[in-house]
């Protein structure tokens, strides 16, 4: 059987890329599970430092849920289509989004749906200037279940959100750019070296300051301002022993480039 994500490793960097592109990348549950299992692997990885997720093919990243997969756990009830569609899902985005490795998705075509919801939740996205967005749940009598009614608010702000969550109207990237879902759009033919070079400038650094941003950013967005305060405070003094920041003051300090461990390794005199 063809793997519906594939697997690619350059250097510290990993590209996953949703295999499905006879069906536009479709997320069916064998695609999901196999991509929370590869996070997993990485997570642990201690050579793996960056991800880039795209989709296979010119056309989409993905055109959201698998429908006719989908209908079957319709079917079955409430309690089988939540279980089986929706908390699958949502383990996907929210994994994505508190990720201790940076995720970079590279947006190559539609990214619909689904699709979208991933965008959202990643830490950073780079779209082509052929790429589509969507939100077009609400034209199957549903809302979004993967977190597009939470994130895309929080992302644009609720006006601009609910415009797109009650028409399912799609739009370009320049729309997706201008509400946040994307951080650049790029020539399509740019957009994975775009994505590797910003994947390189973040190689760069210590692996565990770049941890503890995601850590404190994905935390704080969720908590009042003192609250999240502490948790910025709480991932700082994680690093204070550690021989990573260490070395970046000894570097600044002797003008030279940081050689970064990127173990939690205790500094010693």
């Amino acid at each position: 059987m063809t793997e519906t994500v594939l697997c690619e490793r350059s250097g510290g960097i990993v590209k996953l890329t949703l295999n499905r592109p006879e069906k536009l990348n479709a997320l069916n549950y064998a695609l999901l599970d196999r991509l929370l299992g590869l996070l997993d692997a990485i997570e642990t990885d201690h050579e793996a430092r960056v991800v880039i997720l795209t989709g296979s093919g010119d056309r989409a990243f993905s055109a959201g849920a698998d429908i006719h997969e989908f209908a079957v756990s319709v079917a079955a009830g409430p309690e089988a289509a939540c279980q089986q569609f929706v908390a699958r899902g949502q383990r996907v985005t929210a994994r994505i989004e508190a990720f201790p490795k940076p995720i970079i998705v590279a947006v190559n075509g539609l990214a619909y749906g689904g699709g979208c919801e991933i965008t959202e939740a990643a830490p950073l996205a780079i779209a082509s200037d052929a790429a589509m967005f969507a939100k077009p749940e609400i034209a199957l009598g549903m809302p979004p279940t993967f977190g597009g009614t939470q994130r895309l608010p929080r992302l644009a702000g609720r006006k601009r959100a609910l415009e797109h969550l009650l028409t399912g109207t799609p739009f370009g990237p320049a729309r997706a750019l201008e509400i946040g879902i994307v951080n650049r759009v790029v020539p399509h033919a740019e957009l994975m070296p775009v994505a590797h070079a910003l994947a390189e400038r973040i190689l760069a650094h210590s692996p565990l300051a770049v941890a503890s941003v995601l850590i404190a950013v994905a935390r704080g967005l969720n908590l009042s301002i003192a609250e999240g305060l502490a948790a910025e405070r709480e991932q700082f003094a994680r690093l204070v022993p550690t021989a990573d920041l260490r070395e970046g003051l000894d570097a600044w300090i002797e003008r030279r480039k940081p050689v970064f461990n990127g173990r939690w390794q205790v500094a010693t005199a």
